[in-house]
């Protein structure tokens, strides 16, 4: 049975020697994933919609009625433009999220699940983008953000529930893209299963280095980061090594066949 203590120790030796790199790669997560905070302000200005009293037409009744019409189209016009405005950046940051987020998201977890292995090497931020494996997991995130989606709509608590569930889908999708999306979310549910409260308590044991963080004009915030992230890829690694002794799966599923020679860190093979 894990602990926190041995999971953020062990992250902790990891991140001594590649800090920098494990860094850069969470802040390529972040931003693949959407988490920093981007406000987009609407400013249409002050309008000053009064009639010209001086008008030479001499329509000096008719024109309150005729600008206010006029106005009215205007503001109509106007909440049209800004709404389809919002419509194309939320379109945008949609298929920003989908076709180019997923991929990152899967090779930034690729990256700490080797590093905690031993192999730093940033080539494996690339790693979805091959042919092979770049539409089976935009498929398996996609079905992943429906089924959390659909859980989040019965009630807040199973939804939260089920996300937890869900959390080992990237990882297991870093090792084999091409386990099938139902397989991949099968196989974290059965990962997960007795570990759920656990991993969230995991999950606040960090909230006095993020406070720390923002007392550092939020920019210490993202120093953490990385920190969390090395500490779920042992997480992973731990799970993984439980789920291969249950036989919940196998090597081969796991695409870990030529890697079986090869040891982690504290001799544990994989």
């Amino acid at each position: 049975m894990w602990t926190r203590a041995e999971l953020k120790q062990r992250a902790k030796n990891v991140l001594r020697g590649s800090y920098w790199k494990a860094f850069l790669v969470s802040l390529v997560i972040s931003f693949a994933c959407g988490r920093s905070n981007v406000g987009f302000n609407f400013n249409i200005g002050n309008l000053n919609f009064r009639g010209n009293r001086g008008s030479s037409y001499g329509y000096s009744h008719v024109n309150p009625f005729v600008n206010s019409l006029g106005n009215s189209r205007a503001i109509i016009a106007i909440l049209i433009g800004v709404l389809i405005f919002v419509i194309l950046i939320i379109l945008v940051a949609i298929a920003f999220r989908i076709f180019l987020g997923y991929p990152l998201e899967i090779g930034g977890r690729r990256y700490f699940v080797q590093s905690v292995q031993g192999n730093v090497d940033l080539n494996n931020m690339g790693f979805a983008f091959d042919r092979m494996k770049y539409m089976d997991i935009i498929k398996a995130m996609l079905w992943r953000a429906l089924l959390n989606f659909l859980w989040y709509l019965l009630l807040l608590i199973p939804g939260i529930i089920k996300s937890f569930a869900y959390s080992m889908v990237p990882y297991i999708l870093a090792d084999n893209p091409n386990i099938g999306h139902k397989r991949a979310l099968e196989l974290s549910n059965k990962m997960t299963k007795g570990h759920k409260f656990r991993i969230w308590v995991l999950g606040l044991s960090f909230i006095g280095w993020y406070l720390l963080g923002m007392l550092a004009l939020f920019i210490g915030v993202l120093f953490v980061i990385p920190y969390q992230n090395t500490t779920m890829a042992e997480l992973y690694l731990t799970l993984r090594s439980n789920a291969l002794e249950n036989g919940w799966c196998t090597y081969e599923e796991l695409d870990l066949v030529q890697q079986v020679s090869g040891c982690n860190v504290e001799g544990e093979i994989i």
